[in-house]
């Protein structure tokens, strides 16, 4: 079941106090962007977070759920969407620890032309 556009509207509204807020689409579910860094995704109508210390620390009753079924990566469901404050300072204490972006591979625009 992909996420609806309306749990992703409501989302964003909740996280819209907050400066760099993006996201971006992936096979019908989101990618949730904080200021660059990829913090959250939205999936099968759930939000999830990534389980870094201060996230792990704010929901210590959370679930672990993969991304997809069957899959490896567990990341924090977080069920409390309605609570505004609660998620602004979630996705702000979790922004320190968020890995970086990987760096953009360079294509080679010579390469087509061989």
């Amino acid at each position: 079941m992909a996420t609806s556009k309306d749990y992703l509207r409501f989302v964003l509204e909740q996280l819209s106090s907050l400066d760099g807020i993006a996201c971006c689409s992936m096979m019908g579910e989101y990618l949730i962007y904080y200021r660059g860094k990829i913090a959250a995704y939205l999936c099968d109508g759930r939000l999830l977070v990534k389980p870094v210390p201060s996230a792990i620390k704010m929901l210590p009753e959370a679930e672990y759920d993969a991304i997809s079924e069957g899959g490896r990566k567990k990341l924090l469901r977080v069920d409390d969407i309605d609570n505004r404050e609660f998620l602004t300072a979630l996705f702000t204490a979790m922004y320190d620890e968020l890995p970086e972006p990987k760096p953009k591979k360079k294509t080679n625009k010579n390469a087509s032309e061989r």
